[in-house]
Order: C-alpha cells, then structure tokens, then sequence
C-alpha cells in the first residue's frame, strides 16, 4: 500500500477543491445568515454553460468531464455516480438504488426514475421478526445479508440513458475505471468514518474487513487505495451492459454473499435480480407562491413531505421573516410535525398498497391542516384523514440512517438532473462484491408487519420496494423554466433538510450557498433538533418556552444545489461534507 499520492491524483483533489473553472459570485444584495460555526467554508460557485455539484471531488469533475465532452445531464450523473460508488463507499453505490428526476428542456417535460431497490421473491412479512413474533433490535436487522433488497439504480441508468444519454454507454465508466485502476486518494471523512466504526459489521465481514481495515487499521488519510474487482466489473458492464451486473458471474456472486453471510443469511436468488426493473413514474408537484415545485412520488415519501411542507407554510409568509427567524422556525417545525404524521402512515410502495398522493396534496386539505399550526409546539399531531376514513394503516417503524448522496446537474442545453441515491446506512449491509458494498434498504420496511390489529402499509412483502425519504426536488418559476435543482442525504431528515433550503432560496432570496449553510432545524413529530455548535444553540430557551422537547447534535446534512437565475449558474455546496460545485464558463 502507498502512502504518498500519484502527482496527477493530488493535481485533480487540488483543482477540484479551488473550483477550478469557478467563479465566486457577487453577494446579493439580500440578508446573509450568520456561518454556522466549525464547518467547512465552501463559496458560492458561479458559471455560465453548465455546473456538477456532488458529495466529492473526483466524482463532481467525472461529471464535468462529460459535460466536456459533449455529454449532458444523464450521462454526466451516471459518470458521477461510478466514481461515487469508489470513493464514498459509505454512502451509494452500484449496490443500491436512486431516485432521479429528469429535465429536458427542449421537450419542457420532467420525467422520474425509480431505481429503488425491491425485497426477495420470497421474503414476507416475518423477515424482520425473532422466534417470538417481535421486531428484532435495528443493529440486528442493519448487518448482514438479510437487510440486502436488489439493487436498482444501474437498471435505472440504463432506462434513463436509453431515452435520453447523448455519449456512448461505454464512455461514461472510463472516469471511474481508471479511478479505480491507478487508485483515489482517501480523504479525511472516509477515514473519520472508519474510525468510528459507526455499522458494527464492517470490522467483522470479510472482504469489506480487508478492504477497509489493512492490517486491522481504518485506510489511512492520504492513501491511494485501489479498487481492481471494482475496475474489471465495471468494464464487463461497460462493454456488454447491465445485464453483467444482473445475470452471469457477478449476479452468483452477489446471491452467494447475501445467503451465505455469516452474520443474518438473506433470501435473495438469482431469479431475482434477473427480473428487477427500473420503472419510469410520474413525479408530484405543487404550487407553491409563483413556483412549482416537484419532487419524486411514492415510494418516495420525501416527495410528499417536502411538498406539504411548503404548501403547509404557504399562507405563514415566511418571507416577512429574516432567514432562520426563531418564530419562522417554530412554524417549520409545526409543519414538519403534520407531514411526518402523514408520512409514517400512508406512503409505502404504490405498486402494493394504496397510497393516497393526490389527496395528501390537495390544497384545501392541506389548508385545513395548517389550522394546527399555532404558538406552542403541537405534541400531539394527529394524522390526517385525506381519504375520509377509507384507508386505516398502522403508524411505521421504519429505519431510515442517513448514509446517502445527492447530485445536482445542469447541462449546458439547460437539461438537469437531480438525484438521490443511498445503500442505507454507512457502509449499508457490509456485505461486498466485486469491490462494491450492497445495501441494507430493507430495513427502511417497518419491521413490524401490524400494529393495534392494523397492517402496516410499508410492511415487508414479495418484490415490493421499501419506503424512502429521499428527496430530489426541481423548482419552476411561473413560465416554466428551470429554477432550482436541490436535494440532500440524512436518513429521514432530508425532508427537513430539502425544505429548508428551498424556503431560503425561494422565500429568503439567498443563494443556494447560503442557504445550505443556514443552521439545521429539524422535527419529524417528535422532538425539536437544532444544529450544534451554531447559533441556533442560542434559541434553546425560545423553543423550551414555545413547548419544545429540544435536542442539540449535529445535524449531518450534505445538500447539493443548482440555481438558474438571469441566465447564470449558481452552485452550492454542503460545508458538513466533502463535496464541490465545479462550472464551466464562456
């Protein structure tokens, strides 16, 4: 193992970092939040054709290489992807799944791909129960290879490259391969991470062991770590398709590691990821003031959320307020409480129970809800009745870890993707193949099939796809051009995290660095969570008075933004994170 890095490595970490083709944008002549204390400054980035903004360095300027080349949005979010599979292991990869929106401009139409990952053929309700009929611990149910559901989101790519890819297939892996073949630096958070030892199995399964921990120590700051399964996988899929990832030699692989895994053997077969499909859905949007803003439907909940979020805050006039306003935040947190009421009983996969998205987001239900909104934290929200009492499901238990990714694109045509992809918690199942961790999705299933005599509507069943909080958002103004391309890890807080952000832009007119760096506030009808080490802190007092349970902790968001506004680019990116937003101008 080397330790000193390849000098054309440390020039691309290097170039990346500054933003190479960047340009530092003019501040707005608007209210500028106080920076959040003890994180990572990152500037507003600035162009003019087009803009990648991605949670690490080598794979924002894989993407931007494709721009380069000719390629657009599609191509460049699969070439991103690749190299986010190799270098931030912890979060996505080729073993999970995606959300992706897309927009094409010339058409004017937005299209959706549900690259969600699906549970066994033959997998029921009982995957998650111990002898005795009980949910077992969530660290039971995270580790091993029967949380592993089929992963999707290479399926999901290629859908998405056949209707809209402009580069050959084949050209989009040639970033990554090489990453994977000459070795990537390894940086301080995948080490921090390792170090910490946040999913217990990583120490414990080989060759994930191996992989990370050489000679029992975490991968050291600085190193260039090699990935040659990684590399000669992907070349098979490069040249012959995905059907190198679903059928023949790595589709036995990956069936062999989920069933014989020492720690939880799973139920996955061969048969399975053979018949796994990606599928094209309709995504939801709202009005929300003069905008549009869409999202991913069901089985996104975040989606849902994030829309009723907003329409939720609509008549609340957070615009009056200065950004992050304590008052403006007491109303977020209300909001927030009445759409994860909503969300924990009513949206699971679509495909097997009825998920009532339209009446969820009908204006004059979501008026009557905001009624509950008032000066004191509400702590007991009831959930709503959008169905008038024909729908009665059980409130979730779902796990939802915030290990995920988000990348946001816009080409220089003016087509953009955004998208959310995950293998659930750090390092997922822990369970590798050919130089990729699977994921442990199936856990974000309730693990209790009833509760109180009511089925569960994300409960575990046959081919069916668990339930998400992941929320790629799209923003339009009133004449139908693009405004903003947004969207965050973080488990089930992205949905706080991506509302947030969108109220800053839209409502507090900041740029999108600046409202990703806005101190992070989050309640998902429980308690109040504000950001620590920043001036939220301050507002303990304020929130305890207005009724709050409040928690301080660190609120691990990782928001990739794209705003088009008077013909320009403008980029952010999340300073809790390693990630950069890298533009190419005239």
């Amino acid at each position: 193992m080397k330790y000193a890095p390849h000098l054309a490595l440390m020039l691309l970490l290097s170039s990346c970092a500054s933003h190479n083709t960047a340009i530092e944008s003019q501040k707005r002549e608007t209210r500028e939040p106080e920076a959040a204390t003890g994180l990572q400054h990152k500037k507003q980035v600035l162009a003019s054709q087009f803009m990648v903004a991605a949670a690490n360095p080598y794979a924002s300027k894989a993407g931007q290489l494709m721009l380069k080349k000719g390629g657009n949005a599609i191509d460049a979010a699969i070439a991103t992807q690749l190299v986010l599979t190799l270098v931030e292991p912890q979060s996505s990869g080729i073993g999970g799944g995606a959300f992706i929106l897309y927009f094409d401009k010339k058409r004017g139409q937005l299209v959706t791909f549900d690259g969600r990952e699906t549970a066994p053929s033959n997998a029921d309700h009982t995957l998650f129960l111990d002898e005795d009929g009980k949910a077992v611990p969530w660290i039971k149910a995270v580790v091993g290879g029967r949380s592993v559901g089929v992963p999707g989101i290479l399926h999901a790519f290629k859908q998405a490259h056949q209707q809209y890819g402009a580069l050959p297939w084949k050209d989009l892996f040639n970033p990554a391969i090489k990453l994977a073949s000459e070795g990537f630096i390894v940086s301080p958070r995948l080490n921090m991470l390792l170090k910490k030892k946040f999913n217990p199995g990583l120490t414990q399964l080989s060759p994930a062991k191996e992989y990370f921990y050489p000679d029992g120590l975490p991968l050291q700051v600085g190193t260039v770590k090699k990935n040659p399964e990684l590399a000669e996988l992907y070349q098979q899929v490069a040249l012959n398709g995905i059907n190198a990832f679903y059928k023949g030699d790595n589709a036995k692989k990956l069936v062999k590691a989920v069933t014989s895994a020492p720690i939880a053997p799973g139920k996955l077969e061969i048969s399975d990821l053979a018949r796994y499909k990606s599928k094209q859905r309709d995504a939801i949007c709202i009005d929300y003031h003069q905008y549009q803003v869409c999202s991913m439907a069901p089985p996104s909940s975040g989606g849902i959320a994030v829309l009723q979020i907003l329409k939720l805050l609509e008549g609340k006039n957070l615009s009056t307020y200065r950004p992050n306003a304590p008052e403006a935040l007491h109303l977020f947190t209300q909001a927030s409480r009445l759409a994860f009421a909503d969300r924990n009983h009513y949206v699971a996969d679509p495909d097997f129970v009825a998920v009532p998205t339209d009446a969820l987001l009908r204006a004059d239900y979501l008026k009557h809800r905001a009624t509950l909104i008032g000066e004191k934290d509400n702590h007991n929200v009831p959930v709503g009745d959008p169905t008038k009492g024909k729908l009665a499901y059980a409130q979730d238990d779902g796990y939802e870890l915030p290990s995920t990714t988000h990348v946001s694109i816009v080409d220089s045509q003016g087509n953009a993707v955004s998208m959310t992809s995950s293998i659930e918690m750090a390092f997922g199942s822990t369970v590798m193949v050919n130089g990729y961790l699977l994921n442990n999705q199936l856990t974000d299933f309730s693990l209790s099939p009833k509760k109180d005599g009511k089925w569960m509507a994300n409960r575990v069943e046959a081919n069916k796809r668990p339930r998400s909080s992941m929320s790629p958002v799209m923003v339009f103004n009133p004449d139908g051009s693009l405004r903003l391309v947004v969207g965050s890890p973080g488990g089930s807080r992205i949905i706080n995290y991506v509302a947030q952000t969108v109220i800053g832009v839209l409502d507090w007119q900041l740029t999108p660095q600046q409202a990703i760096d806005l101190p992070k506030i989050t309640n998902r009808n429980k308690y109040t969570t504000l950001e620590k080490g920043t001036e939220l802190e301050n507002l303990v007092p304020f929130f305890k008075e207005k009724g709050h349970n409040v928690q301080v902790r660190d609120l691990n968001s990782g928001i990739h933004a794209i705003e088009l506004k008077n013909g320009r680019l403008y980029g952010g990116a999340d300073p809790r994170r390693e990630g950069v937003a890298l533009g190419e101008n005239d």
